[in-house]
């Protein structure tokens, strides 16, 4: 607990001398997309932190009352927070899932249609992933988990589709010139820069000729 405790008081702290060391080797546009995904990291985490709050809510007040009849049951004050903490730092992590899905369509990696072909393995594991990491077996957080996912993964697609269509990705050069037509040129002339003119040219010294100190007839 105390661990835990300590790693929240003293996020802004360590937080700020991570990026002051990150910082630097960043370029400006770097630095832009870096302010970007932690404006988004940060409220998808509490997203998901309130969703395991929930989640955990419902199922044990399930486990609970599902018990034997005439039972007091009772938790263990370490272990239930233990168990709630890492259940919440689990579905934070979670959500971060859609910035990685950005990621690789701005580096590059996977476009936004191939992205979109993959919805159904994608589904298919976030149930997967509930299943899971969810404590009780009633479908009730394992749906909405799942679900959840699900949205922000077809959320990071759109946003992924917008970024294609912004740099172009996946369009033909010549896909606005019809077939029985021939492509336009662009004629317009480039401006030459002034050349320079040389430096004078130094004179060349000729070279002096050996002395020799003895006869060549010798």
């Amino acid at each position: 607990i105390a661990l835990w405790v300590g790693l929240i008081v003293a996020a802004p702290v360590w937080l700020y001398q991570l990026w002051a060391f990150i910082a630097p080797g960043l370029h400006r546009h770097e630095r832009r997309y870096a302010y970007a995904f932690t404006a988004i990291a940060a409220p998808l985490f509490i997203a998901g932190a309130a969703l395991a709050y929930f989640v955990v809510h419902k199922g044990l007040t399930f486990l609970l009352e599902s018990g034997v009849t005439g039972l007091d049951t009772q938790l263990e004050v370490t272990r239930y927070i233990s168990f709630v903490t890492n259940l919440i730092m689990i579905f934070g992590v979670a959500f971060e899932f859609p910035l990685v899905v950005l990621m690789l369509n701005i580096v590059g990696v996977a476009s936004a249609k191939r992205l979109l072909s993959w919805w159904r393995v994608a589904v298919f594991l976030f149930f997967a992933f509930s299943a899971v990491v969810t404590p009780t077996p009633d479908p009730f957080g394992m749906t909405a988990l799942a679900l959840c996912l699900s949205a922000l993964y077809f959320g990071a697609v759109g946003l992924a589709y917008l970024n294609d269509k912004r740099r172009g990705r996946g369009r033909e050069l010549y896909a606005d010139t019809p077939d029985d037509e021939a492509s336009k040129l662009d004629y317009t002339p480039e401006p030459v820069e002034a050349s320079e003119p040389l430096p004078p040219v130094n004179p060349v010294t000729p070279p002096k000729p050996l002395e020799r100190d003895y006869d060549d007839m010798t």
